[in-house]
């Protein structure tokens, strides 16, 4: 493979962002043999991406020719497509950061050109960077950062949004609800986190787990399995996530891809801020946390280096500054560039200025398996049924977080 040609290619199809061409650098590639190139992304990103592709088309006269077909397969889709079956699928495509280790496992994605690696790694967040490597390789393009949770709020019911326990305050006296999804792997580590308990795995190249760090069974774990406890136990309490759902809202811990639902309910009284801070038995206060999601561009490895050629400057470009900017406003989607995060526009942005102030407490979730999703909801529904209560023992609650940490442990090597 003529990863040098690829290289630079992909390197000059950043600075085709800024419609710059890049026909002058691939002069040992033949591009007729390329004949068509499928790209597959969200349905609402459909036409946003034919659009960036006529302009990636026009400042790279070599690709003229070249058929790119445009699909709508969600990010949620998109890897169980790919990894049932590598040849038919994409040859770019975007994905959910959680499914990285399968989609490498399975040989679905290329990693990412030598030298566009310092250009990503250092015009893109940490998080998303870290989002898109297994081991030591890059192996994706990041697009946004705003696959995270905060808190919206309605402020005429809600006074002060920094404290869970003057949040359950207020709707309770309003007669309102709070709605968190405690049964959820990826928000139920809000609570966790914030106390200092851990829990991530480590993967190698191919995408295998082979450690894992999960301390549950401490004091932190018990900090705060008693902190969701509490929370399930008001009678504001709803478990849920989805603000099209919720009924009788006042606070809802979401992401922003319902700020539209959010604003409808709240209207005027619409309003966004990072997670609180909840308190333990001894007045001890933590800052919720938990995961910072990302969504990734990847590429399908290429037996036709001139076609790995196209697929990788077609990635470079749709997930440089200009295109991540443009997509924010088409679509309202986060940028994980850098300079495109500073834009006026995206400061402006109330749900995104919260997620980027609660991205600060978060960790980049990285992989983690399958089973791992199913344990974590488990756990949660022990709540919700009254199995694990205020009224059980630190011996049970531990009981059970010893159960929950051996069996997470259980998943790696």
């Amino acid at each position: 493979m003529n990863r040098k040609a690829v290289s630079i290619l992909a390197v000059s199809a950043m600075a085709a962002s800024m419609m710059s061409s890049t026909a002058a650098f691939a002069d040992d590639l033949d591009f007729s043999s390329v004949s068509e190139v499928k790209v597959w992304v969200a349905d609402a990103a459909v036409d946003f991406t034919n659009a960036q592709i006529e302009n990636f088309k026009s400042a790279n006269p070599d690709f003229a020719d070249i058929t790119f077909t445009v699909e709508a397969v969600g990010e949620g889709d998109a890897a169980n497509n790919m990894i049932t079956d590598v040849e038919a699928g994409a040859d770019v495509y975007t994905f959910a950061q959680d499914q990285i280790a399968r989609l490498v496992s399975a040989g679905a994605l290329e990693e990412v050109a030598p030298d566009i690696i310092e250009a990503l790694t250092t015009q893109n967040d940490q998080g998303a960077v870290g989002a898109a490597t297994v081991g030591e390789t890059l192996y994706a393009y990041p697009i946004t950062s705003d696959n995270g949770y905060f808190l919206y709020y309605d402020s005429s019911v809600i006074s002060d949004p920094s404290t869970l326990e003057g949040i359950i305050a207020d709707c309770e006296a309003a007669g309102k609800n709070i709605y968190m999804e405690i049964n959820s792997g990826w928000y139920q580590t809000a609570f966790f986190f914030a106390t200092g308990a851990t829990l991530t795995y480590e993967t190698d190249d191919s995408g295998n787990f082979t450690a894992a760090d999960v301390t549950y069974a401490s004091d932190e774990g018990l900090a705060a399995l008693k902190g969701i406890i509490k929370l399930a136990s008001s009678s504001a309490f709803q478990n849920g996530s989805s603000a099209g759902d919720a009924t009788n809202v006042a606070a809802i811990v979401d992401g922003a891809w319902d700020k539209e639902t959010v604003q409808q309910l709240f209207g005027d009284n619409y309003a966004c801020a990072k997670l609180p801070t909840f308190s333990d038995d001894n007045g001890n206060a933590y800052q919720l946390s938990g995961f910072g999601g990302f969504k990734l561009l990847g590429v399908k490895p290429q037996e036709d280096d001139a076609k790995l050629a196209v697929c990788d400057a077609l990635a470079a470009y749709l997930s440089g500054e200009e295109v991540q900017t443009a997509r924010f406003e088409a679509l309202g989607w986060g940028p994980s560039n850098i300079n495109a995060q500073q834009s006026e526009a995206v400061k402006a942005d109330p749900a995104l200025s919260a997620l980027a102030e609660q991205l600060a407490f978060t960790i980049p979730q990285g992989q983690y398996p399958n089973e791992y999703w199913s344990l974590a909801t488990g756990l949660g529904d022990d709540i919700i049924q009254g199995n694990l209560t205020a009224d059980s023992s630190d011996e049970d609650l531990l009981a059970a977080l010893q159960t929950f940490q051996d069996t997470c442990i259980s998943y790696a090597g």
